[in-house]
């Protein structure tokens, strides 16, 4: 690197210390640099997940930089290579989740990353959709098709089915032969038999534990009471697969980790026209403060993205 290289500084939104929305903050730092089996990426845009607002509020699972950053999903074109990087050069698109759950600073005009964190941008995805998939996608991934053991046949629940996880959960079970269940308000309902959804629950009006029985897999994304409820209505010898943390009584969580060859996976049943990203809403990186308190409210349809 030159010396001009090595004192570039980008723009970055920084969270300086724990707390609500507000404390997010534009900060200038410097540009990192691309270790040994590394890739610079210029983001073009980063996703927002409800990790972010989480770690926002209370720390999270860090290690955090002096000033933190938030952004696990990013989609953007490759500024560098590291030494022994032989998967991409300059100029390529790409689009991954790097580091998770430390620190990636997605949240800025430029991250570093194994290059094996990150695939090849779909020609035919734009960059704002690229970065709405990683963390949702593989979180969906890894559950249904690793953990939950997904086959052809299956009845799968999936609670809050409209959401980020949800609505990419839903096309990929479909995309498994599996019968998909989902749990959604009343008027998210047209959207989710659009991505193949078999039955719909509004909870609302509807305690899903009287509406279903002997599923084999549910996908828990709202956690609460729901966990502990939801192994209700499983078959025997069927799987609960809870993302949003530890409950009494349930063994364990699921957290998504960095994944090439999941990601190749869900790249490949875009192209294939299987899976499609839904955005709820687009906004600058300075506004991440606003989507948050959006992200926060817990009623968008799909994912929130910030462009940079």
């Amino acid at each position: 690197m030159t010396s001009n290289a090595a004192t570039a500084t980008m723009r970055a939104i920084g969270t300086p210390e724990w707390g609500g929305p507000e404390v997010l903050t534009e900060v200038r730092l410097a540009r990192p640099e691309p270790g040994p089996t590394e890739i610079l990426v210029r983001v073009h845009a980063a996703g927002v997940n409800p990790v972010d607002w989480k770690s926002r509020a209370g720390g999270g699972f860090g290690p955090w930089g002096e000033t933190p950053v938030l952004g696990y999903d990013v989609s953007g074109v490759v500024e560098a290579v590291g030494l022994g990087v032989t998967l991409y050069r300059p100029g390529d698109e790409v689009l991954g989740m790097p580091d998770f759950p430390r620190q990636a600073g997605g949240y800025a005009e430029y991250v570093t990353g194994p290059a094996r964190h990150f695939v090849r941008k779909p020609a035919g995805l734009d960059h704002i959709h690229a970065a709405a998939l990683p963390l949702a996608g593989l979180t969906a991934w890894q559950s249904l098709v690793e953990t939950a053991r997904l086959r052809p046949g299956h009845r799968v629940l999936i609670h809050a089915a409209a959401g980020g996880v949800g609505h990419l959960a839903v096309q990929i079970a479909k995309a498994h032969g599996a019968h998909v269940i989902g749990t959604a308000s009343a008027p998210k309902h047209a959207f989710l038999r659009e991505l193949g959804a078999d039955e719909l629950i509004d909870y609302t009006t509807t305690d899903f534990t009287e509406a279903v029985r002997d599923v084999d897999t549910v996908l828990d994304t709202v956690g609460g009471d729901y966990t502990a409820r939801s192994g209700t209505v499983l078959r025997e010898g069927g799987t609960l697969v809870p993302l949003t943390g530890p409950v009494d009584g349930v063994p364990g969580f699921t957290i998504v980790e960095p994944d090439y060859a999941g990601l190749r996976a869900l790249t490949a049943l875009i192209e294939q026209g299987r899976l499609r990203v839904e955005v709820d809403t687009v906004l600058p990186l300075a506004e991440a403060a606003k989507a948050h308190e959006l992200g926060e409210t817990g009623r968008t349809r799909g994912k929130i993205v910030l462009t940079v």
